[in-house]
């Protein structure tokens, strides 16, 4: 669905090592960026993307323009709400679930931020290596790769996405590379041999590159389009072709190339909604046929069609093996060759090296060329009824020494200047929880709204500009440095929380970290130790948690209530945290910490809190492991017992089903109970003075959290929660993942 073309996860910043760059002069980097609210088109100013381990930083060359897919996002953005709606059921009703247990209001913000965040359209692109990332060989500052990296001018790729380009290929040749890595496992899938009739239906630059693949592996190719010019490229590339514009009959046409007995693959490449291109390819298919689809099209199948004949079907997965996996893309680990021929770096390769010895020729498919600066033509001209094909951006990157990189640029377009107060900030990272609820929240607060940081550059600016800072910036360190600037918020991916912390420390600066503080035991010690050389040297540096539900009005009230009793306390939370899959960043115990650390340590927070006294022992126990169950550290109870005697148990499970509210908080005191539901709703039962309170809309109390940090940065008074206790919340919460590790093994 187009929405997942958006990349909504946080980027994650690394420590890095260069193994070489490019001596480089400054200068803002264009880049083309989507809304997918309103389908427009721009290129912007970003500032170069921050390399990572295992990536290479590539000044592009050029970049070819997937016609077929970015036309449909952009025909995506430009729909109506409902239309959108129509088009992602499964969102829709993920949407319908929140608003029966979040509201209406929560809901829409929810919804609207992610349709607000920009997307970066484009994946063929050829560059020159700038710079070479840690744990990156076999690749030099200065060669000519190809990449599926963005319309960008400086484009990041993991290592596994890129590969050499030989000499005898020029670059607008190159560009075709990812397209053709498409059409390549298409026709991998299809398992064509000599002499076999092969149906290609849909000739765009996919389908015309694969014929040109088929006719390479001795193949007979039959092509069919409504458009006569591509058809007609398709017989210069030697296939036969059906003209449904003048009305032939597919079918027919099929089985007559086939000798009547039926062809002996299909290999679709259309794009459309209807199910007939489906249907007529299995009619057109001898028994025992095969059918890979690679385009988007109707998928209801007849099963008469299949059955009878034992049709197989397969859906070709992108450029390769590799396409989507993690561990492959994102963490560089190749697969065997023994093992696993082809992956898509080696299908780029094929690819290529079919390029060079003229096997593939792709410059009858350029139809047109436009500059970096004119890419808005390109979405106009996908949306007009002129044809075209094979559309490439040019940069202004030639060589080497064109190469020029800015990691800050200035994103204020009201011509204010920051003034010198206390509580200015940087922001690092603005993924969806920090442009929806936390930068909102500053806004409110009135910081100064100083640098935001990213490490692709493109949400920094995006955001930077919705709320008005000074400058966007994908350099953490040069930040840091900045004197006008007294306070940090880190808004990053889990693993980099800790170290961002000690060195936001180590330059001075107040921190407002969103949980967790850390994912290890021994960076709260580093941390620890920063924090206390700071006050060693008369400094200090106010630490702040995002532990936000403390603040929420309802709880506030709870607080208040609880304040008046004597006796110990006894609470039940109840979390119904939903199912995430295992191989998501949160439930990599190196990345996101496990959902205890990253999720459970709000509630253990909570608790400590509304008792107001130190946890004194806890214990965990998790659902049993059996077949099926892929992880149960998010399947607990969590039982704290504080020096007051009071004693609390977390259900945090991830078991439960979608209706049921996420939160529920009981408190049993001096024969009275407290209920709190979902921060929507607070009931005393046998309460003397207090009965209900509701709220027309659930907070869970970011707001106050981060005006209550503001206030006493600006006035000197204690941070809203003391230093001890973030720490003390922290190291349980750690504890309590390694008890729960213990116990599944």
């Amino acid at each position: 669905m187009p929405l997942e073309y958006g990349g909504f996860a946080f980027f994650i910043f690394c420590e890095l090592t260069l193994h070489g760059s490019i001596k480089i002069q400054e200068q803002n980097m264009k880049q083309v960026i989507q809304s997918f609210k309103t389908g427009e088109t721009q290129v912007v100013d970003v500032p170069c993307p921050q390399n990572i381990s295992g990536n290479l930083l590539m000044a592009s060359t050029t970049s070819l323009v997937s016609s077929g897919t970015e036309k449909m996002l952009l025909d995506f953005g430009k729909a109506s709400f409902i239309n959108k709606a129509l088009q992602q059921p499964d969102k829709v009703k993920q949407v319908l679930q929140k608003v029966k247990t979040d509201g209406l209001m929560a809901t829409y913000e929810t919804v609207s931020s992610k349709l607000d965040q920009p997307f970066a359209p484009g994946y063929c692109n050829v560059g020159i290596v700038a710079e070479i990332g840690c744990g990156v060989e076999g690749f030099d500052v200065g060669d000519r790769v190809v990449s599926n990296g963005y319309h960008a001018e400086m484009v990041r790729v993991p290592k596994n996405l890129c590969a050499k380009i030989p000499d005898y290929v020029d670059d607008q040749t190159a560009a075709f590379t990812v397209i053709g890595s498409i059409a390549l496992q298409a026709v991998r899938l299809i398992k064509p041999t000599l002499g076999e009739c092969v149906v290609v239906m849909g000739l765009g630059l996919v389908g015309l590159m694969a014929v040109q693949l088929l006719k390479a592996n001795g193949c007979r190719v039959l092509g069919i389009d409504f458009d006569t010019t591509k058809c007609d490229l398709a017989r210069k590339f030697g296939a036969e072709t059906v003209d449904l514009s003048s009305g032939q009959d597919p079918v027919q046409t099929a089985m007559a190339f086939s000798r009547n007995r039926g062809v002996d693959a299909v290999l679709n490449a259309v794009a459309t909604s209807s199910d007939e291109p489906m249907h007529q390819a299995a009619l057109m298919c001898r028994k025992r046929a095969r059918i890979v689809l690679v385009g988007v099209t109707g998928l209801k199948l007849s099963r008469d069609d299949f059955f009878k004949k034992e049709i197989t079907f397969q859906v070709s997965a992108s450029y390769g093996p590799g396409r989507y996996d993690p561990n492959y893309e994102d963490k560089g680990q190749d697969y065997p060759v023994g093992f696993v021929r082809w992956t898509e770096q080696r299908n780029f390769e094929a690819v290529l090296d079919l390029m060079s010895e003229g096997r593939i020729d792709v410059k009858p498919l350029i139809t047109h060329c436009f500059e970096i600066k004119d890419a808005k033509k390109v979405y106009d001209l996908l949306e007009s009824k002129e044809k075209s094909l094979g559309i490439l951006i040019n940069y202004p990157v030639e060589k080497q020494s064109d190469i020029k990189i800015k990691r800050k640029i200035s994103i204020n377009e009201r011509g204010e200047t920051l003034k010198k107060s206390k509580g200015n900030i940087a922001v690092i990272g603005a993924g969806n929880y920090a442009s929806r609820i936390l930068i909102p929240a500053f806004v409110k607060a009135e910081a100064g709204l100083g640098t935001i940081v990213t490490s692709s550059g493109l949400s920094g600016v995006h955001n930077g500009k919705k709320f008005n800072f000074q400058n966007a910036s994908t350099d953490i360190d040069e930040t840091l440095k900045d004197s006008s600037l007294d306070t940090v918020v880190i808004v990053t991916q889990h693993n980099t929380h800790a170290n961002l912390v000690v060195k936001s420390l180590e330059a001075g600066k107040h921190i407002f970290v969103e949980k967790p503080l850390a994912l290890t035991l021994e960076e709260l010690d580093n941390i620890d130790r920063a924090y206390k050389k700071n006050l060693e040297k008369g400094r200090e540096c106010k630490l702040m948690v995002g532990f936000n539900r403390r603040f929420a009005p309802q709880v506030i009230k709870m607080k208040s209530l609880l304040e008046t009793t004597a006796g110990p306390k006894s609470l039940i939370y109840t979390v119904n945290a939903g199912a995430i899959p295992a191989d998501t960043w949160i439930q990599d115990p190196h990345v996101g910490g496990g959902r205890i650390i990253g999720e459970a340590c709000h509630f253990i927070d909570l608790l400590r809190f509304l008792v107001g006294d130190e946890i004194e022992n806890y214990s965990v126990t998790t659902i049993g492991t059996r077949p099926g169950i892929g992880v149960v550290e998010d399947k607990v109870t969590i039982t704290l017992t504080f020096k007051d005697g009071s004693f609390g148990s977390i259900h945090y499970l991830a078991n439960g089903g979608k209706s049921f509210p996420k939160e529920r908080l009981e408190v049993f005191v001096d024969d009275a109970v407290l209920q709190l539901n979902n921060f929507r709703s607070l009931v005393g039962y046998d309460w003397k003075g207090f009965k209900k309170e509701k709220s027309i809309s659930q907070d869970k109390g970011q707001h106050n959290c981060v005006a209550g940090y503001m206030k006493s940065i600006r006035s000197g008074v204690p941070s809203p929660i003391p230093f001890e206790e973030l720490m003390e919340v922290s190291r349980v919460a750690i504890e309590i993942d390694g008890l729960a590790r213990k116990i599944t093994g």
